[in-house]
């Protein structure tokens, strides 16, 4: 009951003077409302952020086969022995439940040619369409091949945006027909413009094939036992060379040039140069790397005690840069809600001092029939409280309207419910601190100065 009394005797001293309450609030709306737009707009903005960043690789993990060291003692650097295998991609998929996707990778450096118009490309990529989840890459125009052609070796291929502008100009590269080595890929998609990565290399200057295709008909080399990316572009796809392993020869059926060259036969034990991994988020990358681990060792025979024969690595770089950028919008916006609330409690403070000064003998009346210093606090600072409170209110209001607006204008907004409420409980607060030092100067007043003052 005393509190309900207080709450209308502070509603009632409000509604004295409105027009200086509505402007008072107006102070703590702007500020409420600035503080809960921002941060929409800052959780919007590091989503994005992420979602750019993600896609340039920083869930990434990219597991390489070990190294070798010669009988004297020269390593022979990391990739240098042929461990991996696209079996061990099907485990990973099967048992990690961390990787959102996993794509094995063979890469070769070559000519494009179409035409009279040729062009080497930076990257020349065979993998499954799982690469494309990993890279987080979307076709704009076609549709990306299918497990369906990795298994059975299909001559089709994508193109990143700037080969497909060398090579086709202005016109549609779709279902095109590209040769490279000699061997004719049909273009059955062309990706989407990713631009250049941290390090300023293009990115759309990318060519991706079933990597059946691109080691067995491209390089066209005994790839069951060397390392793609360590063989070089290989050209024994134009050459009469063996395309099998001729160890033990027993096991493959001779054939001519003309049928190694249109029929080759995979080879069973066969490997793959890298394994590329998505994390389903920055935060479970350790987790993916203890899972990767344990599953290549167990795939590998690999005892307890015996080092492993392969190589993780994530992009740490990408992650810290993701990771500070995203601690700096934070303190930012953190500084900017300060500063709002700040000058929404000041213009409280300044307006509750003037209210103390106008009911001086108000207070000293009210002292002289009985009531005490804390119950005067308590009326003060309640009138402040309640003037911070339909400010918050106004506040989320007006943010909820801003951020409409900007989603309309293609703005990044997220809305945030533990936003709003943090916000109307910074209201709260505000309210309380910049109340009371009014509210206490009203509570020490002399009963007797104060019934006398003007």
């Amino acid at each position: 009951m005393r509190l309900l009394r207080t709450v209308n005797t502070a509603l009632k001293a409000l509604r004295r003077n409105p027009m200086r309450a509505m402007l008072t609030t107006l102070g703590i709306v702007i500020g409420i409302g600035a503080v809960i737009a921002m941060m929409e707009i800052g959780a919007g903005s590091s989503a994005q952020l992420r979602q750019s960043i993600a896609s340039m690789g920083a869930n990434v993990l990219l597991i390489m086969p070990g190294s070798t060291t010669s009988s004297s003692g020269v390593s022979q650097g990391s990739g240098s022995t042929i461990t991996l295998t696209p079996q061990d991609c099907e485990a990973l998929v099967a048992e990690c439940p961390s990787l959102r996707a996993v794509a094995p990778t063979v890469r070769v450096r070559t000519q494009i040619v179409y035409g009279n118009r040729n062009w080497v490309p930076n990257q020349m990529v065979g993998s499954t369409a799982a690469f494309l989840v990993v890279r987080d890459w979307a076709v704009a125009e076609g549709e990306a091949f299918s497990d369906r052609d990795v298994l059975s070796a299909s001559r089709v291929c994508l193109l990143g945006q700037t080969i497909a502008t060398e090579l086709f100009g202005e016109t549609s590269a779709l279902d095109k027909e590209i040769r490279v080595n000699n061997v004719p890929l049909r273009v059955v998609g062309v990706l989407a413009r990713k631009g250049a990565n941290m390090m300023g290399m293009d990115q759309d200057d990318f060519l991706l094939a079933p990597w059946t295709v691109v080691k067995y008909r491209i390089a066209g080399g005994a790839l069951a036992s060397s390392n793609q990316s360590a063989s070089g572009s290989g050209s024994s796809g134009n050459t009469l060379s063996n395309l099998y392993p001729s160890d033990p020869p027993t096991l493959y059926a001779e054939q001519s040039s003309a049928q190694s060259q249109n029929h080759p036969m995979l080879v069973r034990f066969t490997s793959i140069d890298t394994i590329m991994a998505a994390a389903r988020s920055s935060e479970q990358i350790p987790t993916a790397i203890s899972e990767i681990r344990t599953v290549l060792r167990r795939q590998h025979h690999l005892r307890t005690g015996q080092e492993n024969d392969f190589e993780i690595r994530d992009m740490a770089e990408m992650t810290n840069t993701l990771s500070s950028t995203t601690k700096l919008m934070t303190n930012l916006l953190l500084s900017v809600a300060l500063i709002s609330l700040v000058v929404g409690g000041v213009g409280i403070m300044n307006i509750m001092l003037v209210s103390v000064t106008e009911r001086t003998r108000e207070i000293g009346l009210r002292m002289a029939v009985g009531a005490r210093g804390r119950d005067i606090l308590r009326q003060f600072l309640t009138e402040a409280v309640m003037l911070t409170v339909v400010g918050g209110v106004a506040g989320i209001g007006l943010a909820l309207l801003v951020g409409g607006a900007l989603i309309l204008s293609s703005v990044a907004v997220a809305f945030s419910l533990p936003a709003a409420l943090g916000a109307f409980a910074c209201a709260l607060v505000t309210g309380v601190i910049f109340g009371f030092m009014p509210a206490r100067k009203a509570a020490r007043l002399d009963p007797v100065t104060a019934l006398t003052s003007e």
